[in-house]
């Protein structure tokens, strides 16, 4: 019978096991990619639609900055940068799906809230999955393929939303049998609330390594 005291052992060993297997963990530049999830302007830059919800955890976070320094250090390493960006809405695109549960007007395609940040724009080199219609940036895309055909079977997350694209990503990634590292500081939520959530109890739960962006780059072989 399990009691509470066991319970909370057993909580403990799952949710450290991404710290525990995290030390000392080299990366393979050849082998490993990042992902980084929807830079948009819409989230990341003032007068973008979502902005104003994400601008509290990107400052907190230094999300952005970590961002750019990520990419960069990535490229200068040989790191693969693959962006994985989220459908761009058109009127009627979700008027006759089963079940609607699209992202509102947000994305609008053609526009400029659907364009990279300006410090996180692609460089050469770098490849860009097809759009995803909801959380996962596997499913429905290309993520998976151009991931084997580049032979990378290491993944790195980063961008937006912290609880919601990067865990369903993260999540599908460790299911595909990718090993799977989540960033704490390059990351942004609506909320305080979902960032902690997210960062402190669901991504050493999911990732293979829960690192900073700095323990990262450090970590590069």
């Amino acid at each position: 019978m399990l009691t509470k005291y066991n319970l909370l052992i057993i909580f403990f060993v799952f949710s450290h096991t991404a710290e525990l297997f995290a030390q000392d963990y080299t990366y393979n530049p050849q082998k490993t990619a990042i992902l980084l999830v929807d830079p948009y302007n819409e989230f990341l830059s003032e007068g973008g639609l979502l902005y104003p919800l994400s601008k509290e955890t990107l400052e907190a976070n230094n999300a952005i900055s970590n961002m750019k320094e990520l990419v960069s250090s990535a490229r200068k390493s040989g790191v693969k940068v693959i962006y994985v960006p989220h459908h761009h809405f058109s009127e009627g695109d979700y008027d006759d799906w089963k079940f609607s549960r699209g992202s509102g007007r947000a994305f609008p395609v053609g526009t400029w809230n659907v364009e990279y940040h300006p410090d996180l724009q692609m460089q050469q080199g770098d490849i860009e999955a097809r759009q995803h219609w909801q959380s996962s940036g596997f499913a429905n895309t290309d993520l998976d393929f151009l991931l084997k055909q580049h032979g990378i079977d290491h993944v790195v997350l980063a961008g937006m939303r912290a609880n919601t694209c990067i865990e369903s990503t993260a999540r599908y990634a460790v299911e595909l049998g990718y090993h799977t590292t989540m960033l704490t500081d390059a990351v942004g939520a609506f909320n305080m609330k979902e960032m902690k959530a997210a960062i402190e109890i669901d991504y050493p739960v999911i990732a293979n390594s829960v690192l900073s962006t700095e323990q990262f780059i450090s970590s590069i072989d």
